[in-house]
């Protein structure tokens, strides 16, 4: 399954101006990094894929549209996967995203 271009395209639109900005293509998706660093991606199966502190994965996970990614069975901490319901305005999208850019701004290059 491809991505959601028209997502892609929103998550675009809020990180077009961050320095650093380098898009490709990652686990099915679009990755938008910062200085090498992923922040978040437009998944292949369907809303975020997003880079988090992992001492916040607890908390963010308690909203319902955000859940632990998952790779080869096992939950990562400092990754979550973010359902495109909880993605409907711009101003949930533009949440998840700054969180993911944050995460990503703090880490070297």
């Amino acid at each position: 399954m491809a991505y959601d271009q028209e997502l892609a395209d929103r998550i675009r639109e809020i990180v077009q101006r961050e320095p650093g900005l380098t898009e490709k293509r990652m686990f099915g998706g679009l990755a938008f990094l910062l200085n090498g660093n992923m922040a978040v991606s437009a998944s292949s199966k369907g809303g975020l894929l997003l880079r988090v502190d992992p001492a916040d994965t607890p908390t963010l996970t308690q909203r319902p549209e955000a859940g632990r990614f998952e790779m080869r069975g096992r939950e990562m901490d400092g990754w979550l996967r973010i359902d495109p319901s909880g993605l409907d305005t711009d101003e949930e999208l533009e949440r998840w995203v700054s969180i993911g850019v944050r995460y990503a701004r703090s880490l070297p290059s």
